[in-house]
């Protein structure tokens, strides 16, 4: 049965690993740029500093916070880290931009990335101008997916209604106060389909093929 979006008039997404596949492997160049920064920082050998990268993502819903919090880091040296990143590996699809398009009403960037990076990739994508917006991590105050005061901010800068919003992730935990709010959760990518989570409504191994066969409000 196709997914019955019809009520949906917000369109709310990821940005990395949603918005193209996984199996790009771009994000495994971020993840390692991330490691080398926390070796630096914190002086620990590259296995540890790894283990500590994957705690504070785990405690913090980004690395960056636990940095921030421990280690004083700049949020400005962090994220200057990833905006000279080849952007070769990841392609342009088309029928995904056609998908994008029919989508009716507003359609918005909910990010932990900062305004650069999400900048970068929705252009090389070809996708900035099918986004109204870019709700970044410093637009949320240093609140990362999931903690709930980073979407009640996105919900007042936009004056969202959280009844006709849908929100697509790869990331299973970050969909949870997105349900919580009573938002329509999509669950992208290669592992959607094994999810067994009450607060993810829909899975999509393929998120172009998922919009395109949705049923969407009619326009009027």
């Amino acid at each position: 049965m196709s997914p019955d979006l019809s009520h949906i008039d917000t369109w709310l997404f990821d940005l990395d690993n949603t918005l193209y596949p996984e199996e790009s492997g771009f994000m495994r160049e971020v993840e390692g740029r991330m490691t080398r920064f926390v070796e630096k920082v914190t002086g620990l050998p590259r296995d540890d500093a790894y283990a500590l990268q994957k705690k504070y993502l785990a405690e913090h819903g980004l690395t960056l916070k636990g940095l921030m919090l421990h280690h004083g880091v700049d949020p400005a040296d962090f994220h200057a880290l990833f905006h000279d990143l080849s952007l070769e590996v990841l392609a342009r699809d088309a029928e995904l931009l056609a998908a994008l398009a029919k989508l009716p009403g507003r359609r918005l960037i909910f990010t932990n990335a900062d305004d650069i990076h999400a900048e970068r990739v929705l252009k090389h994508l070809g996708l900035r101008d099918l986004f109204d917006d870019v709700f970044h991590i410093a637009s949320f105050d240093f609140a990362p997916k999931p903690d709930p005061l980073g979407f009640q901010r996105m919900i007042d800068a936009h004056g969202l209604d959280p009844n006709a919003t849908s929100f697509f992730e790869d990331s299973e935990k970050n969909l949870k106060p997105a349900a919580d709010l009573g938002m329509t959760t999509v669950l992208v990518g290669p592992r959607a389909a094994a999810s067994t989570a009450p607060f993810v409504h829909h899975r999509a191994a393929r998120l172009t093929s998922f919009l395109a066969g949705a049923r969407l409000k009619e326009s009027k």
